[in-house]
């Protein structure tokens, strides 16, 4: 049994005891998408500043490191540069959508797997990120393993300016915009997502002697490339 049938099975039973059809009609998932579009966002903190500026601050702050490409292709090149000066291997496990960049030319070796213990650097793409508090927003799929970004000891994240979004509220807003529904019905190209996971900076720890040591949970760095693709979303 696949997880996607367990987990329909498991909802059926739940609905079944609320004395409910096995799936949720046309008329329920509208109901809950009109309740989500009119409930009022709680209070806010002040959000003047310059989204993309805000980002590279919050995520330096927390030990991330940060580098601009103005197109997709410039990717191998920033990446090399960040490996060859942290004097660390040129070998990569990467997710499918950025195999076809011209890594060789860089002098990069990428494969595109499942993360295992030997590898070193993984290479991954993000759905988006949140200036506020300087976090990477992945959703991993068939196509984009969760342990690239959570195995390797460096993380090479991926993301394009236009993807910048100012929080938490508008992150969830663009999942609940652009991904598959779970009956099937899509609003975007996106397929559905089997985690969403949260990063903000390298993995740490003070569980021991409260002294904070990095990499304890996941990796040690993370480096994250901002693509200039287009005007970044300031929503």
């Amino acid at each position: 049994m696949t997880s996607e049938n367990a987990r329909a099975n498991i909802l059926a039973r739940i609905r079944a005891k609320q004395g409910k059809a096995p799936a949720a009609t046309a008329a329920e998932r509208e109901a809950v998408r009109a309740h989500i579009a009119a409930h009022p966002q709680n209070a806010r903190p002040r959000t003047g500043w310059d989204p993309m500026a805000r980002f590279c601050e919050q995520a330096e702050r927390l030990a991330s490191t940060v580098d601009r490409v103005e197109t997709l292709e410039g990717i191998p090149a920033a990446a090399a540069r960040y490996l060859r000066h942290g004097g660390l291997p040129m070998t990569a496990v990467c997710w499918e959508e950025f195999a076809g960049l011209p890594w060789a030319g860089a002098g990069v070796e990428v494969v595109v797997r499942e993360a295992r213990d030997e590898d070193f650097v993984g290479v991954t793409g993000a759905f988006c990120a949140i200036a506020e508090t300087g976090t990477l927003v992945t959703l991993s799929g068939a196509r984009a393993a969760a342990g690239v970004s959570l195995l390797p000891e460096t993380h090479i994240a991926i993301v394009r300016a236009s993807r910048i979004v100012r929080g938490m509220e508008e992150a969830w807003g663009l999942m609940r915009a652009e991904l598959p529904h779970a009956a099937g019905e899509s609003s975007g190209a996106l397929e559905l997502a089997r985690a969403v996971n949260f990063i903000s900076g390298p993995s740490r720890s003070a569980d021991i002697e409260q002294t904070v040591t990095l990499g304890v949970h996941g990796p040690y760095r993370v480096h994250i490339l901002i693509v200039h693709d287009r005007a970044q979303v300031t929503p």
